[in-house]
């Protein structure tokens, strides 16, 4: 793992801060957009979200020994964010993302073999482990190599705490059978609702609505709640006790949708850590989602970007 002076406060941080750490498994890399490239990936971007609400994330992840990684390092250690879980790999480049726009959405060309999809079960571990989180976050995108899947296994079979599931199916980057052992592992799950129909149908889960399909998936693999985003038209979600909660889409300047899930994803963690009720939660998640379409990229330039959010809570919120 990547060491420096900032990495070695990390333990006694985690240490004398018990609430709001949060571990986050997975890919970080460059999103390569026609005009510029920006760090990106879900778990880094949620990591950085959750950083700025007042959380502690510790991503725990792979970058290559080049420039890229070391921009990532910096750019970690700059917004505050501890690189303890942030390994380096002297053979595989930090991993790149091209970015096509398309009629204002987008198109994700993943290259295979990058430093995030070769994860040291040892050093991973330990990190998770010695962080004692109160939530474990994991994707799709980054079990798609058997090393960084083993390595995530073994985080989720030691490291006992809550785990959400965020779905991000990449072709040709996902499996059944790797979409049923997440499934299996995971307490909360988030997907958008083309993956509902998609997993709906890889799995054969009945139902004649959306709505039937994601209640037999929650008994089926006996989750607590399953959330559904839908663009512009908001989201939902369902729990194990059938209750369904409906928010609907709020109008946003539109620049490019790229990584609004991750923010909403960062606002339902931060909520359901704070115990906010489940439909300030959800409001609040789509809320912020739809503000970040207004900027290019998923992650905004100025930090200034969350004062009206943070404000907004903090007056609502005890």
């Amino acid at each position: 793992m990547i060491k420096n002076q900032e990495s070695q406060v990390a333990e006694p941080l985690f240490a004398t801060h018990p609430k709001g750490v949060v571990v986050l498994f997975g890919e970080v890399l460059a999103d390569v957009f026609p005009d510029r490239s920006v760090l990106g990936g879900a778990p880094f971007n949620v990591a950085r979200h959750l950083q700025a609400f007042g959380l502690l994330p510790l991503l725990i992840t792979r970058v290559g020994d080049d420039q890229l990684g070391r921009e990532l390092v910096a750019t970690m250690t700059r917004l505050g964010m501890t690189v303890e879980g942030v390994q380096q790999d002297p053979l595989h480049p930090t991993g790149q993302v091209i970015v096509h726009i398309e009629e204002g959405s987008h198109r994700f060309e993943i290259p295979p073999d990058q430093a995030y999809d070769f994860i040291d079960v040892n050093d991973a571990s330990k990190v998770a482990l010695s962080a004692a989180p109160e939530l474990i976050y994991f994707g799709s995108l980054a079990q798609r190599q058997e090393v960084s899947f083993n390595a995530l296994n073994h985080i989720l079979q030691t490291v006992k705490s809550r785990r959400i599931l965020d779905i991000n199916l990449r072709e040709p980057w996902y499996t059944t059978q790797r979409i049923q052992q997440s499934l299996s592992h995971a307490e909360i799950v988030k997907m958008n609702e083309d993956e509902l129909d998609v997993i709906a149908g890889l799995l054969h889960i009945a139902g004649n609505n959306a709505y039937e399909q994601a209640a037999a998936m929650i008994k089926q693999f006996s989750l607590q709640q399953l959330l559904v985003t839908c663009g512009a038209q908001g989201a939902w979600q369902l729990d194990a006790d059938g209750e369904k909660l409906f928010q609907q889409g709020e109008n946003a300047s539109l620049v490019d949708t790229v990584g609004a899930g991750d923010g909403f994803t960062a606002v339902f963690i931060t909520g359901t850590l704070r115990g906010w009720p489940s439909a300030v939660t959800l409001s609040r998640a789509n809320a912020f989602a739809a503000a970040l379409c207004g900027v290019r990229g998923a992650i905004p330039d100025d930090p200034e970007f969350y004062d009206s959010f943070l404000k907004a809570w903090g007056e609502s919120v005890v």
